[in-house]
Protein backbone atom coordinates (compact mmCIF):
# COMPACT_ATOMS: atom_id res chain seq x y z
CA UNK A 1 0.00 0.00 0.00
CA UNK A 2 1.43 3.36 -1.04
CA UNK A 3 1.63 6.64 0.79
CA UNK A 4 -1.28 9.04 0.63
CA UNK A 5 -0.78 12.38 -1.10
CA UNK A 6 -0.57 14.10 2.30
CA UNK A 7 2.01 11.59 3.55
CA UNK A 8 4.06 12.08 0.37
CA UNK A 9 3.96 15.86 0.80
CA UNK A 10 5.02 15.60 4.46
CA UNK A 11 7.86 13.23 3.51
CA UNK A 12 9.10 15.58 0.76
CA UNK A 13 8.87 18.53 3.15
CA UNK A 14 10.87 16.63 5.77
CA UNK A 15 13.56 15.75 3.23
CA UNK A 16 13.90 19.30 1.94
CA UNK A 17 14.07 20.71 5.46
CA UNK A 18 16.76 18.25 6.55
CA UNK A 19 14.63 16.26 9.01
CA UNK A 20 15.38 12.94 7.35
CA UNK A 21 19.01 13.41 6.40
CA UNK A 22 21.90 12.11 8.47
CA UNK A 23 24.66 14.59 9.16
CA UNK A 24 28.04 13.41 7.91
CA UNK A 25 30.93 14.88 9.89
CA UNK A 26 34.63 14.37 10.41
CA UNK A 27 35.53 15.62 13.89
CA UNK A 28 39.14 16.22 14.86
CA UNK A 29 40.92 16.49 18.18
CA UNK A 30 41.60 19.95 19.67
CA UNK A 31 44.82 21.95 19.33
CA UNK A 32 47.89 21.02 21.38
CA UNK A 33 51.27 22.65 22.00
CA UNK A 34 54.35 20.69 20.86
CA UNK A 35 58.08 21.26 20.44
CA UNK A 36 60.26 20.24 17.50
CA UNK A 37 61.37 16.65 17.98
CA UNK A 38 58.16 15.64 19.73
CA UNK A 39 55.38 13.37 18.47
CA UNK A 40 51.75 14.27 17.80
CA UNK A 41 48.76 12.03 17.09
CA UNK A 42 45.66 13.65 15.59
CA UNK A 43 42.27 11.97 15.42
CA UNK A 44 39.64 12.17 12.68
CA UNK A 45 36.36 10.74 14.01
CA UNK A 46 33.88 9.61 11.39
CA UNK A 47 30.23 10.42 12.17
CA UNK A 48 27.12 9.79 10.09
CA UNK A 49 28.31 6.98 7.83
CA UNK A 50 29.91 3.55 7.98
CA UNK A 51 33.63 3.30 8.51
CA UNK A 52 33.90 0.40 6.08
CA UNK A 53 34.43 0.72 2.34
CA UNK A 54 35.40 4.39 2.38
CA UNK A 55 38.60 6.38 2.17
CA UNK A 56 39.89 9.14 4.39
CA UNK A 57 42.37 11.42 2.64
CA UNK A 58 44.89 13.62 4.43
CA UNK A 59 45.90 16.95 2.91
CA UNK A 60 48.10 19.73 4.22
CA UNK A 61 48.72 23.34 3.35
CA UNK A 62 52.00 24.95 4.32
CA UNK A 63 51.99 28.73 4.89
CA UNK A 64 51.72 30.54 1.55
CA UNK A 65 51.61 27.27 -0.42
CA UNK A 66 48.97 25.28 -2.29
CA UNK A 67 47.16 22.28 -0.86
CA UNK A 68 49.28 19.12 -0.87
CA UNK A 69 47.81 15.62 -0.81
CA UNK A 70 49.83 13.57 1.70
CA UNK A 71 48.02 10.25 1.68
CA UNK A 72 44.90 8.23 2.32
CA UNK A 73 43.70 5.25 4.25
CA UNK A 74 41.00 2.82 3.20
CA UNK A 75 38.66 2.54 6.17
CA UNK A 76 38.18 -0.77 7.88
CA UNK A 77 41.31 -2.53 6.63
CA UNK A 78 44.21 -0.47 8.04
CA UNK A 79 45.89 -0.06 4.62
CA UNK A 80 47.46 3.32 3.89
CA UNK A 81 49.10 5.05 0.92
CA UNK A 82 51.52 7.94 1.47
CA UNK A 83 52.85 10.74 -0.72
CA UNK A 84 56.62 10.57 -1.26
CA UNK A 85 57.03 13.83 0.69
CA UNK A 86 55.82 12.24 3.95
CA UNK A 87 56.87 8.59 3.66
CA UNK A 88 58.67 7.37 6.79
CA UNK A 89 57.52 10.50 8.65
CA UNK A 90 53.76 10.12 9.04
CA UNK A 91 51.72 7.09 10.04
CA UNK A 92 47.99 6.67 9.39
CA UNK A 93 46.18 4.22 11.68
CA UNK A 94 42.60 3.55 12.66
CA UNK A 95 40.36 2.21 15.40
CA UNK A 96 37.31 0.78 13.66
CA UNK A 97 35.43 0.27 16.95
CA UNK A 98 35.77 4.02 17.64
CA UNK A 99 35.11 5.02 13.97
CA UNK A 100 38.33 7.03 14.09
CA UNK A 101 41.43 7.39 11.94
CA UNK A 102 44.68 8.90 13.17
CA UNK A 103 47.60 10.80 11.70
CA UNK A 104 50.77 10.45 13.77
CA UNK A 105 53.87 12.55 13.16
CA UNK A 106 57.10 11.68 14.95
CA UNK A 107 60.14 13.88 15.43
CA UNK A 108 58.33 17.07 14.42
CA UNK A 109 60.35 19.58 12.38
CA UNK A 110 59.76 23.22 11.53
CA UNK A 111 59.09 22.09 7.93
CA UNK A 112 56.01 20.29 9.25
CA UNK A 113 54.32 23.64 9.86
CA UNK A 114 51.03 23.42 7.95
CA UNK A 115 47.27 23.15 8.16
CA UNK A 116 46.37 19.45 8.01
CA UNK A 117 42.97 18.26 6.76
CA UNK A 118 41.15 14.97 6.83
CA UNK A 119 38.51 14.54 4.14
CA UNK A 120 36.11 11.88 2.97
CA UNK A 121 36.81 10.07 -0.31
CA UNK A 122 34.23 11.97 -2.34
CA UNK A 123 35.57 15.36 -1.24
CA UNK A 124 39.02 15.04 -2.81
CA UNK A 125 39.55 15.49 -6.54
CA UNK A 126 42.52 15.79 -8.83
CA UNK A 127 45.92 14.18 -9.01
CA UNK A 128 47.88 13.25 -5.92
CA UNK A 129 50.10 16.30 -6.33
CA UNK A 130 47.21 18.80 -6.50
CA UNK A 131 44.40 18.17 -4.04
CA UNK A 132 41.18 20.15 -4.20
CA UNK A 133 38.66 20.13 -1.36
CA UNK A 134 35.01 21.04 -1.36
CA UNK A 135 34.86 23.67 1.41
CA UNK A 136 32.06 22.21 3.52
CA UNK A 137 33.62 18.78 4.00
CA UNK A 138 36.84 19.32 5.90
CA UNK A 139 37.79 20.32 9.41
CA UNK A 140 40.95 21.76 10.86
CA UNK A 141 43.15 21.08 13.83
CA UNK A 142 45.96 23.36 14.94
CA UNK A 143 49.08 22.40 16.81
CA UNK A 144 51.29 25.16 18.12
CA UNK A 145 54.88 24.15 18.60
CA UNK A 146 57.28 26.25 20.60
CA UNK A 147 59.89 28.13 18.55
CA UNK A 148 57.20 29.19 16.04
CA UNK A 149 56.31 25.78 14.63
CA UNK A 150 52.58 25.73 13.90
CA UNK A 151 50.89 22.53 12.82
CA UNK A 152 47.22 22.59 12.02
CA UNK A 153 45.37 19.35 11.47
CA UNK A 154 42.01 19.25 9.72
Amino acid sequence: MGLSVIQQCIFILMLTQGFCSAEIRLDQSPAVVKRPGETVKISCKINGYSMTSNEIHWIRQKPGKALEWIGWMSTGNNEATYAESVKNQLIFTEDVSASTQYLEAKSLRTEDTAVYYCARQATVTGAEETAVLKPHTFFSHSILLNKSLLLSFM
